[in-house]
């Protein structure tokens, strides 16, 4: 949430940017990034704006009937209210004419995660006659950003569920040499058992996936549906969880029930060297003190997999933002496929590193981890990533 002691360091950064101002904007939740930051709760039944200048201070726009969201808002910026449309296009045109806005935008909606601004409101914001810009590395550097508790709560959340897979993992092994293997949705529902043991919680999965299961990336297992995972599987567990108020940890292993095949052996590796490509990428980047964009990560991952004969079977990006708030977080992504992700991963934003290659009815395979940009460099979580299949 925005406050006075942030004010001067936001403030140089928009500046930085060469930008006026940063304007929020909210209407019934449409953009979280806004109400976050604005410390809004519950529903915002009336248009919201609010102006966070380059210099001087910051300005709330609230309709006479609803002050109520603003209870978080600092009592020494002002407010202006308004009651009909046409007071409100005269408060935006006083804030904003002539200026260069950011606000929630993204142009071609080239980053989702980011593009939260009806097009009526960019619409009006122009013709108040403001020329309106992406927020996106403010977004970065204010919204998306790690506390040091954060990061702690983060890491301790990471050793536990990469403790919890492995405990799943054995379970797998040990009943699938049994009259009485264990199902997907059964090794789904020890996770989520061990996770309330733990503190954790999640919103939803894990991911428990045999063979030609994970080849879909978002499969979930199911009761009704039960597949049993026996000796000659491959099996995904992909689980993320967090503790109370805490950080997401997000985690994929992989494990083959039984001696694995040199076809799994070979999608395994591409996989691992995928990933290792993206993470080298930023540890000698950010090491160096140098500039770096998630789509490069992103394409360092992509031409390992393209380069071992599997392009075509790495469908998704190469990994998501993880913010202090949300698993799938309005950060930087680390994608040039499903979008045109170029914003910098500056200090402080988190994200998973999760490539994947799969062959229908056949396996799937994706290895992941997390990473946070530190000011020296990359932290990787779990302390220990996985290097070889699991042979259970």
């Amino acid at each position: 949430m925005l406050t006075p002691a942030m004010l001067p360091s936001l403030q140089q950064r928009i500046a930085d940017l060469e930008l006026d101002g940063w304007l929020l904007y909210d209407f019934r939740g449409t953009n979280a990034i806004a109400s976050g930051l604005l410390g809004f709760g519950g529903l915002v039944s009336r248009r919201v704006f609010a102006w966070i200048p380059r210099e001087g201070t910051p300005i709330g726009v609230q309709h006479a009937i609803e002050p109520g969201p603003w209870a978080r808002w600092p009592h020494e910026w002002p407010r202006v209210t308004y009651s009909g449309w046409r007071a409100l296009e005269a408060e935006l045109a006083t804030l904003v004419n002539g200026k260069r806005v950011a606000m929630e935008y993204s142009p071609g909606d080239a980053i989702p995660y980011l593009d939260r601004i009806p097009a009526g409101v960019l619409e009006m914001v122009r013709a108040a006659g403001a020329t309106v810009v992406s927020s996106g590395e403010l977004v970065s550097a204010v919204y998306a950003t790690w506390t040091p508790a954060n990061r702690a709560s983060h890491e301790r959340a990471a050793e536990a569920i990469r403790r919890i897979a492995h405990e799943a993992f054995a379970i797998a092994g040990e009943r699938a040499r049994t009259a009485s293997p264990a199902a997907e949705h059964e090794l789904q529902q020890f996770i989520l058992d061990a996770f309330a043991r733990a503190g954790l919680s999640t919103d939803h999965g894990p991911d428990v996936a045999a063979s030609e299961n994970a080849a879909n990336p978002h499969y979930e297992p199911s009761a009704s549906a039960p597949r049993l995972v026996r000796e000659g599987d491959v099996l995904l567990i992909d689980l993320w969880a967090r503790e109370a108020d805490g950080v997401y940890a997000d985690q994929t292993w992989m494990a083959s029930i039984g001696a694995p095949s040199r076809r799994v052996i070979t999608v395994w590796e591409a996989v691992r060297d995928a990933r290792d490509a993206a993470l080298s990428l930023l540890h000698a980047r950010l090491g160096a003190g140098e500039l770096v964009r998630g789509a490069e990560a992103d394409d360092a991952a992509r031409a390992v997999i393209e380069a071992r004969g599997f392009g075509p079977y790495f469908t998704h990006r190469t990994g998501h933002s993880i913010d202090s708030r949300e698993l799938h977080g309005s950060g930087p992504q680390i994608d040039n496929l499903e979008s045109r992700d170029e914003r910098l991963l500056v200090s402080g934003v988190g994200f998973s590193i999760e490539p994947g290659i799969y062959l229908p009815g056949e396996l799937g395979v994706r290895s992941e981890v997390n990473a946070l940009v530190t000011d020296d460099g990359l932290l990787v979580t779990p302390g220990v990533i996985q290097r070889d299949l699991l042979v259970l």
